[in-house]
């Protein structure tokens, strides 16, 4: 299970699960495009596209640094341009970038709501697609989204319809393009934590200390981005998965070092069954 040579394109990896994916893609001497919006210093928030290449070089792969809107056909082509002129090529596309809102109807501005859909759905939908022809070309592609199981459950949508929306289209996008490209041996799968992950971002928008404690570190989510991707592509397509179900698959027996507080109860992410069934000795409230 290795992922030395290969090359991941992976949409906002300045910080948090993305920059993590990098790191462990980077540990087997990996090829990584960060490709994200932040080239100067967010006020609130650590890392640019700059000091993710940086440790992702540090840690043993080659990074390529590149500015990306992923709401721009334009940005997101002149990026694979100067990744095929890197590196030669894509084998791993990882749609990370997401914008978040956790408002109910009246208080989703239409701003907001445009954010999350143009970054969240169509981002998703114009790397994935922008990112295929190249796919084709790999000897094991993949297109790995994080977005949540399909849940159709009210209780999903009516604290904050917008952005559950906007999640669940790019989960659709992943169903549709695993039996779209499914001839052309293109893996197009969706990953998402069974628990909350403790990242500077969700702090920011959940500013809650009870949270992060309760919560996962960004390296199970960056542990199993990894198992997938490492899956024959043609044997692993059209699933949602769960980051500790992977895990568990793949040999792991003892969850606790992923988490930030090991003596904390875990708390259920968005869109996860707290009574769905889990690794056994992992519990989530």
């Amino acid at each position: 299970m290795s992922l030395q040579d290969k090359t991941l394109f992976i949409t906002g990896a300045s910080r948090g699960i993305g920059l993590a994916i990098a790191l462990r893609a980077a540990r087997d001497g990996a090829n990584v495009v960060v490709a994200a919006k932040t080239a100067a210093p967010h006020p609130k928030l650590p890392g640019t596209i700059f000091s993710a290449a940086e440790q992702i070089e540090q840690a043993g792969g080659r990074a390529l640094p590149v500015v990306v809107d992923v709401r721009d056909e334009a940005s997101v082509r002149a990026a694979l341009d100067a990744t095929v002129e890197r590196f030669g090529g894509v084998d791993i596309c990882v749609n990370n970038a997401s914008a978040i809102s956790l408002t109910g109807t009246l208080e989703t501005e239409m701003k907001r709501y445009d954010l999350m859909h143009q970054v969240n759905g169509r981002g998703a939908f114009l790397v994935s697609r922008l990112c295929i022809p190249y796919l084709r070309k790999s000897a094991n592609p993949h297109v790995l989204t994080l977005s949540p199981p399909l849940d159709l459950r009210p209780q999903w949508f009516a604290a904050h319809a917008a952005y559950t929306a906007s999640k669940y289209v790019m989960s659709l996008y992943m169903l549709a393009m695993a039996a779209e490209f499914r001839h052309d041996g293109i893996a197009c799968n969706s990953l998402w934590p069974r628990t909350t992950i403790a990242t500077s971002a969700v702090k920011f928008v959940v500013g809650n200390d009870d949270t992060m404690t309760r919560s996962r570190k960004p390296a199970i989510m960056a542990d199993a981005a990894h198992a997938i991707c490492s899956r024959p592509a043609r044997s692993c397509t059209g699933r949602f998965f769960l980051d500790d179900e992977v895990l568990w698959e793949e040999g792991v027996r003892d969850f606790s070092a992923y988490a930030c507080d090991p003596s904390a109860e875990l708390a259920v992410d968005l869109f996860v069954d707290p009574m769905a069934p889990a690794p056994p000795g992992v519990r989530v409230v």
